[in-house]
């Protein structure tokens, strides 16, 4: 276990993944606007999903079943304050380590803390002066990292409600944020064209460069390895150590007719199988891709195209690393450039099924 927690015991399963089956792919069904963002509990039996209807603001779902736990509706703007939800979009959540805390952070500013058992709302935190876009709790702590389109990152103390601190340095929105064990951040800059590692207690900033668009998602793979994708089509695998990235694909989706002009497909969400090779990559291009990092994290390959229809908002593997879950809508998560009138605004549980002797976790040193 502090293996893993130093981020130094790697499971290598890409090799034995078995292309999926869209026949087994469940289907859950609830909101009526595009799902934007989704979270799996650690213990993996509920999902935890957040779309762009003011109504049916968060639901709560157990995975097993796939039935609707709890639905926590929405209000209007400025009634935040009197009933339970959010009153405008939804764009970011995160769960604590512990399955205790929910976060959840909206076009209007705010973050909401839940009690993730009962869907009770504990506390509400303000001071970013615009969207929150990216939430993340530091593992094993009470942490909260957020980031917002006001270009800066906040630090928060859950258990105790309170505010810690506020990070500077990025020149455009943030539009993504992730975290591990250490305490250090990282951070997707949007058109800044940055990906930021916030070291918070030397309040110091290390910047990468590499993508050409707009950098729209991030996740950490480990504690020394991460992955983006960008609006240009592109995603890239770093290695902490390195200003640029270690693998870049561009065009990951392919490519797509709009307006007489053919554009590489928007990478709109990544995901990454913790301490593992395994990664998954969402646009609008009907298929959600699986892919392996190879010859240390130097190296992306394509494993399998899983065909789903919509904008991926959002992707995540289970912890133990047997299902994906992705959440479609008809539109993208930050904005209405587009419409696809036959996608189904909903959640997808996709089953990853292995060969068997996937089950050894092989330990490296991933430095």
């Amino acid at each position: 276990a502090q293996l893993e927690q130093k981020g130094r015991l790697q499971r290598l399963v890409a090799e034995d993944v078995q292309p999926p089956d869209p026949a087994i792919i469940r289907v859950l069904r609830g909101h009526q606007l595009p799902v934007t963002c989704l979270v799996i509990s650690p213990d993996d039996r509920f999902i935890f999903s957040a779309s762009k209807d003011g109504s049916l603001i968060k639901c709560k779902w157990d995975v097993e079943s796939g039935k609707r736990l709890c639905v926590v509706p929405g209000g209007k703007k400025g009634t935040e304050e009197r009933h339970m939800g959010h009153a405008s979009h939804i764009l970011c959540m995160a769960i604590s380590s512990d399955g205790k805390y929910l976060a959840t952070g909206d076009r209007n500013k705010l973050i909401m803390i839940w009690d993730a058992a009962t869907c009770k709302r504990l506390h509400i935190f303000t001071g970013h002066r615009d969207a929150v876009s990216g939430l993340s709790f530091r593992r094993g702590t009470h942490q909260l990292y957020s980031a917002s389109h006001d270009r800066c990152v906040k630090v928060w103390n859950v258990a105790e409600n309170a505010y810690v601190e506020t990070l500077f340095g990025h020149q455009d929105v943030i539009t993504g944020l992730d975290s591990l064990s250490r305490e250090c951040c990282m951070t997707a800059g949007g058109r800044d064209g940055t990906v930021r590692l916030w070291k918070i207690p030397e309040e110091s900033q290390l910047v990468f460069y590499g993508h050409q668009g707009s950098i729209d998602c991030i996740q950490l793979i480990n504690e020394e390895h991460m992955v983006s994708g960008a609006d240009d089509g592109s995603v890239a695998l770093w290695g902490l150590t390195k200003k640029k990235p270690a693998a870049l694909v561009r065009q990951a989706h392919g490519m797509h007719d709009a307006q007489g002009l053919q554009q590489p497909y928007w990478i709109s969400a990544v995901a990454a199988l913790r301490n593992s090779d395994l990664l998954a990559t969402g646009s609008h291009s009907a298929s959600v891709k699986l892919w392996k990092c190879s010859e240390g994290f130097r190296k992306l390959e394509p494993l399998w195209d899983i065909p789903l229809v919509g904008f991926v908002n959002s992707l995540n593997f289970s912890a133990a690393g047997d299902f994906l879950v992705a959440s479609l809508g008809q539109e993208h998560r930050l904005g209405r450039w587009w419409r696809i009138k036959e996608a189904k605004n909903s959640i997808c549980i996709i089953p990853l099924k292995r060969r068997a002797v996937a089950l050894n976790s092989e330990a490296f040193d991933s430095s």
